[in-house]
Parts: structure tokens; sequence; C-alpha cells
């Protein structure tokens, strides 16, 4: 069985997988991706004194802007989550989430710390997916108004930036020693990282990242594993639930396609 052969059975198991899963996918697919924002959301409610302590000692701000701060995210994170899986007022939630990942970049010093900041702009590229979905489904309203083509290509450039900063989240799992299997990782890794930006084989290519991404979820962020008093389990809960919002994003992309700006578009046209 020749290579070709082999990565057309993939195709169809992936085909296969999306149309008995295309009536519920995407509502998973959401679920995951905000997951991150409802356990941040539901951590402030019962760390709120830890919290805003926190940045009151960072910025000298005060008891009541902590307050404030705490107060937004949680309110933002979890009233956007409500709406985004209620599907009411997409658009606004999402812009809410970005504020929110924007607010904590700051507050917290990521924009420092490189491997957290790629994992913060890897939740924004599924967001971007998230808003994607929502002019895909405003324009299926006016289906029957002829359009020209160009007012499409929003949402094709919203996937394609969804696409390019979710795998980023992959780049922070990368292991720079020189084991053959961490070699072997690397390799197979950076290239379905780049057929997922580049949107080739792409519905394929996500759901191998999906899988991989549960293994190494439930593998090495089973936080459940480790006594809630150490600081490790907030560590892995965090990285758990940030993973999780990822595979979110990556079932998105099973489930819209890659949309117009990829090779797998443009392979239409030749």
């Amino acid at each position: 069985m020749g290579h070709g052969d082999l990565m057309s059975q993939a195709e169809d198991v992936a085909d296969q997988f999306l149309r008995v899963t295309k009536h519920y996918l995407p509502h998973v697919a959401r679920l995951c991706l905000v997951s991150t924002f409802l356990e941040d959301g539901v951590r402030m409610w019962f760390q709120w004194a830890e919290q805003s302590e926190y940045i009151d000692s960072t910025w000298g701000c005060g008891h009541f802007l902590a307050y404030v701060f705490v107060l937004l995210n949680l309110l933002g994170q979890l009233g956007g989550c409500v709406l985004i899986l209620s599907r009411n007022f997409v658009q606004n939630a999402c812009f809410t989430l970005f504020g929110i990942i924007t607010l904590q970049t700051v507050a917290y010093s990521i924009l420092w710390d490189l491997k957290f900041l790629m994992r913060n702009l890897s939740l924004g590229g599924g967001l971007l997916l998230l808003l994607a979905e929502c002019r895909g489904e405003a324009r299926s309203v006016f289906a029957g108004v002829p359009s020209l083509g160009h007012q499409s290509s929003p949402k094709h450039l919203l996937q394609l930036g969804g696409r390019v900063l979710l795998v980023l989240m992959f780049m922070t799992l990368l292991h720079f020693d020189l084991s053959l299997f961490s070699i072997l990782q690397n390799l197979v890794g950076t290239a379905l990282m780049v057929l997922v930006a580049v949107g080739f084989k792409t519905k394929l290519a996500a759901l191998t990242l999906v899988v991989w991404l549960l293994c190494i979820n439930f593998t090495f962020n089973c936080f459940w594993t480790v006594p809630s008093y150490k600081p490790m389990h907030d560590f892995l809960k965090y990285d758990f639930f940030q993973t999780t919002s990822v595979i979110g994003g990556l079932l998105l992309v099973v489930a819209l396609g890659p949309g117009g700006v990829s090779m797998d578009e443009k392979k239409k046209e030749w």
C-alpha cells in the first residue's frame, strides 16, 4: 500500500468522523473552547481574596481597583461563556473575552513570559474562529440574496488568523533535547502545525492534533491526582483547561473547514 493510499484512507476516516458528528461537533467545540474562561471565572469567585490581594500587591492600585479587576474578570468570563454557549450576542461575547485576555496579559505580566504569551495568543485564535462561525451564521440568514465573492473574505481572513494563532500552543510543547523520541515528536508536531497553518489537508491534520493534545493533556496535566493545597495542582489545572480550549479551536477548524485563504481551497481551482 503506497503513501497516497494511506493518506486517502486517513482522509476518508476524517470525512466519516465529520459526517457522523456534524450535528453536535460545533457544540462540543464551543464548550471546549470556552472551558478555560469558565474555569478561570469560577476560580475568581472562590479565590476572590487571593486574586485581589495579588493585584493590589503587584500594582499598588488599592483594594477597590483590585476588587474591580477581579469582578470584571468574573463577570466578563462567565457572562461571555454563557452568551457563546447559548448562541446569543456571540460577537460581543468574543470581544469581551478578547478584552479579558488582554487585561490578564498586562495584569499578570504574561507579556514578558513567551510560553504563556503564546498560549494566550492561541486562545485568541480560537475566539477568531468563533467570530468566523458567527459571520457564517449571519450570512446564512440571507442565503437567497446574491452577494459578491469579496464579501466573504473577512470570514476567510478570520479563519486564517485563527488557524495561525492556534498552532502557537504547539510551539510551547516542543522539547529541545536530542533524544530520538523528542526529535520524532518535534518533527511530526511541526509538520502538523504547518499543515494547519497553511490549510493543507486541514481536517486530517487538525484531527490528528486533537488526538495528540488529548493524549498529552490527560497524561501530563492530570491535576486531579495532585492535592489541591499544592501549587502544582493549580499549574496543572491551568495547563489542562488552556489545552482543552485549543482542542475546541481545532474542532472548530474541523467543523468549519480551513476557509478560502488555504491550500485546500486553492486546490479546487487547479
